[in-house]
């Protein structure tokens, strides 16, 4: 019952509370930081894949500089500190609300990324994506892509409220320590290959 109806409930009270009490005042801070930093725009925006593997376009506040290069060589200090205090994932947020996303699923990759996913790592398909999922609780994007996948898929297969509180706690808890910002000599994530 709660994957059906209970957790888009919660996801709308929550992303509605959050953007009211806490996120509008960041967001509008985090705005103005990113403008000063790196100009405009302040939004990123791409394609993702969501439930069924329907793409949408997912926000986010811009951490990388203008011009040529590799996501790492254009990642600044400023870029560094949004992503590790994933400030650059408020206005997913908006997402939530628009129901492309939801609290707690699986991250939003890249639309072609679907057809590199083995029949098991696609089963994360099945849910919405989400600004927290059970690979980020395990440790955000310091988690090697066969094992996120697989945290993926298992968690597409049993959805509770129970576990959802679990992995909003744990990704908070991650967050304020500012660990698993990005993998290894990488911005964010190698590209996954399959």
């Amino acid at each position: 019952m709660y994957e059906r109806w209970g957790k888009r409930a919660l996801d709308l009270v929550g992303a509605g509370l959050l953007l009211l009490l806490l996120a509008a005042p960041l967001m509008l801070a985090t705005m103005l930081a990113v403008r000063l930093a790196l100009g405009r725009p302040v939004l990123f925006t791409q394609p993702r894949a969501g439930r069924g593997g329907q793409v949408f376009v997912a926000l986010k506040f811009r951490s990388l500089r203008d011009g040529p290069g590799e996501d790492a060589e254009r990642m600044t200090r400023f870029g560094r500190v949004l992503r590790a205090s994933a400030l650059d994932e408020l206005p997913q947020l908006l997402n939530v609300l628009r129901g492309e996303m939801s609290l707690v699923g699986p991250r939003p990759l890249l639309p072609g990324y679907t057809r590199r996913y083995t029949p098991r790592q696609a089963e994360r398909l099945r849910v919405r994506p989400g600004l927290a999922g059970l690979a980020q609780a395990a440790g955000r994007n310091a988690v090697p892509w066969e094992q996120r996948l697989e945290l993926d898929a298992r968690y597409a297969a049993r959805v509770t409220l129970w576990g959802d509180l679990r992995i909003l706690l744990r990704c908070a808890w991650l967050v304020l320590r500012g660990r698993g910002a990005a993998a290894p000599g990488h911005a964010t994530m190698p590209e996954f290959r399959g």
